[in-house]
């Protein structure tokens, strides 16, 4: 027998803005009601919220105006109430993420060599430089991660991070990333990564596991506040 695949949170919020745009006969070009009244309304949280609109976004039900609002693409059809899967909810995936690689990295610190730190340095000194120049740093990004991983020596912990990461490439999380990534955001990405590695550098595995996690809190925060900027709501 096939196994069904869990449904997200954020098809079945999708699921609800489609019933409410249905019964609301709602035409194309219509704007949906402001985030913090919809989100009332359905009684989910505002993250929850936007990766739902983000979802319907990728399947062209609803069109993101930056500055302005939401608004309907097309009216579903009756009966209509299929979300796929579009990859993991991404604030879900930077909480695992904050948890694996809080323990990660304390399993790292005190087995960095200094060459191994070196390294470490280089690479998020080529973040830096990148993020400068307007350009995604996003490989240096993963190999820093993926260095702290390795050092930790455990292959298991090593595969999940690996996975992870890569999970910014799914459809929704890549969309999200598209609204909200900027020059200034990879910036406050890249002094997050200094103070991680100010911590491994002095071999603190509680600076070290609260930098990590203080990064990864504020990356969770900077895609989930950057997704919709509708202006006032």
């Amino acid at each position: 027998m096939k196994q069904t695949e869990p449904k997200r949170l954020y098809q079945s919020v999708a699921m609800q803005i489609l019933a409410l745009i249905r019964q609301g006969g709602m035409s194309p070009g219509a704007r949906l009601p402001p985030e913090r009244e919809l989100a009332n309304t359905l009684g989910v949280s505002r993250p929850s919220l936007r990766e739902a609109l983000i979802a319907l976004e990728i399947g062209g039900q609803v069109e993101i105006r930056i500055g302005s609002g939401v608004y309907v693409s097309e009216q579903p059809e009756s009966g209509e109430n299929v979300v796929p899967p579009l990859g993991e909810s991404p604030s879900e995936l930077m909480q695992a993420r904050a948890a694996i690689e809080g323990t990660v990295i304390v399993l790292a610190t005190g087995k960095f060599s200094a060459a191994a730190l070196d390294r470490l340095a280089r690479t998020v000194e080529r973040m830096k430089k990148l993020a400068a120049a307007g350009k995604s740093p996003i490989d240096a990004d993963r190999q820093f991660h993926m260095l702290i991983a390795e050092t930790a020596g455990n292959s298991v912990l090593s595969r999940f991070v690996a996975e992870m990461f890569d999970s910014r490439h799914d459809p929704i999380a890549a969309a999200i990333r598209g609204h909200s990534e900027s020059t200034v955001t990879w910036s406050a990405a890249v002094r997050e990564h200094e103070e991680i590695l100010k911590a491994l550098q002095l071999a603190d595995p509680i600076a070290a596991q609260t930098a990590m996690r203080a990064h990864l809190k504020a990356s969770e925060d900077r895609w989930i506040a950057g997704a919709l900027q509708q202006g006032p709501n």
